[in-house]
Order: structure tokens, then sequence, then C-alpha cells
């Protein structure tokens, strides 16, 4: 081939690769898209609770009341201590539910009662502690975010195993003491939640939270009159066990949420 031939097809193929060239820099350049804006929510977390509990009882029974007519005049709780620990999961930014373990600290119990029976009358002091296992499962309803705080609240189920220990009853008109060994029971418990929580990390939340629990009931092993006598099966029964707990507590979550992997798009 001539040296005129080559240098007019090298003229071609440069002016065709120019014209190439010009034309791609016309077209818009390829660019990501960025994921779409989600809520972070969501997976595993684990949550730690300390609080305190203000409990009472709809009354006392013991086998020997059936012989006398006795009426209560006053019976209440000391403030108890609450530890808690617990794992849940988030489902979405509305509905979520945990397991919680507990264990709620000896609450001193004061009651007085009089009774009237045929040919003897008096009263007895009663005090005693009481403390309890509590697990429960509970699901919650989040009422919506408004700058990191969100409202929620829910329900629980499980169980108690309530504990009376120390029971003393003395009976000052009649110079008489009784005690009874510490003894436990299992009961079916329930809750109902109400509380606040104020998210400080995409992964750490404070909550601040109000309780109703029922606790069911809970006896003490047999009274034993002061001279080592009872003559009879007689628990003291504390019946209708309540309590209103006030919890400060922190959640862990284990992540901060998912989001789409991000679209490419050409053209």
């Amino acid at each position: 081939m001539s040296n005129s031939k080559i240098i007019a097809l090298a003229a071609v193929v440069s002016s065709a690769l120019t014209l190439q060239v010009a034309r791609a820099a016309d077209l818009p350049a390829p660019y990501f898209k960025a994921p779409p804006m989600v809520e972070e929510f969501g997976g595993w977390y684990l949550r730690g609770d300390l609080g305190w509990s203000n409990q009472e009882v709809k009354s006392l029974w013991n086998v020997l009341y059936n012989t006398s007519t006795v009426t209560n005049l006053s019976k209440g709780f000391e403030v108890g201590g609450i530890f808690g620990l617990g794992v849940g999961y988030q489902f979405n930014n509305w509905f979520r539910i945990d397991v919680t373990g507990e264990y709620r600290s000896g609450s001193t119990f004061h009651g007085l009662d009089r009774y009237v029976g045929i040919g003897f009358s008096g009263t007895d002091e009663y005090t005693a502690i009481k403390s309890e296992l509590l697990f429960l499962a509970n699901a919650y309803v989040d009422l919506g975010t408004w700058k990191g705080v969100t409202p929620y609240v829910g329900a629980g189920v499980g169980f108690s195993r309530n504990t009376i220990s120390n029971f003393l009853d003395v009976n000052t008109p009649n110079l008489g003491v009784a005690f009874a060994a510490p003894a436990s029971k299992w009961n079916l418990a329930w809750a109902l939640h109400a509380g606040i929580g104020y998210k400080v990390t995409p992964t750490f939340m404070i909550d601040l939270s109000y309780r109703y629990v029922s606790l069911g009931s809970a006896l003490t092993g047999d009274l034993i009159a002061w001279d080592g006598t009872n003559g009879t099966v007689n628990p003291m029964h504390f019946r209708g066990l309540t309590s209103h707990d006030v919890r400060l507590g922190v959640r862990w979550f284990f992540d901060e949420g998912f989001a789409p992997p991000p679209i490419v798009r050409k053209g």
C-alpha cells in the first residue's frame, strides 16, 4: 500500500474516533442513587432495669379466723427494690416484644387485726418480709417518636414466686406471740405497662416506665405459738398481691437498623 493511501486511512480513523469522543461527552455521566431514607429500627436488644415497688395486699386469712370475727385495722408494705434483666426483639418502628426476669427485694409488711370470739377477744399485730422472683413475656406498642422521645404502652403475662419470711404475730392484750417458717408459692402473674423511651444513640435508649402488676397470693409456714405448739395446719395467707412499680432502665440494640443497598443507574 502506498504512503498516500496509509495517510488517508489514518485520517479517516482519526476522524471517526474524534466523532465518538464528542458524542460520549454529550451523554450524562453514570451516577449512584442514594439509598432511600428509612427510620432506624429493628433487631435484638438487651435491657436492664432498676426500680421501686409500692405493694398492696387485698386481705389476710388464717384457719383460726373461722372461729372469730376479724376486723382488719391496717395492712401495708414498705417500698422494695426491683432489679431486672431481659432480652427482646424490635419487629418494626411500632411493635416489639421482650422476656424479662427480675428479683424484687424484701419489702417489710405491717398489719393489725382486731378479733372477737365466744369468750375471747384481742388484737394481732403482724410483721413479715415479702420478696419475689418475677418472669414475664411482654408485648409493647410504640406510639410514635418526637425528637427522640417514644411513648409506649404494653402488657405482659408470666409467673411470680412469692416468698414470705420472718413472719411474727404479736398479741399484746393476751401476752401471746406466734411465728412462722419461711414459705414460697408460684403464681400466675400479669402486668400493664406505660412509659417513654429516649434514644441517646442509634443503639442505646433510656427507658422510664410505670407498671401495674398482679402477683397472685403468698403464704407463710404454719403458725407456731411461743411455747412451740400450733395444733393444726394454719399458715397465714396473703391474698390479692398487687404492686405499682416505677422503673428506670436502658435498652442496648445489637444493630442500627436496615437500609437497602445503593442502586446503580446508567443513562
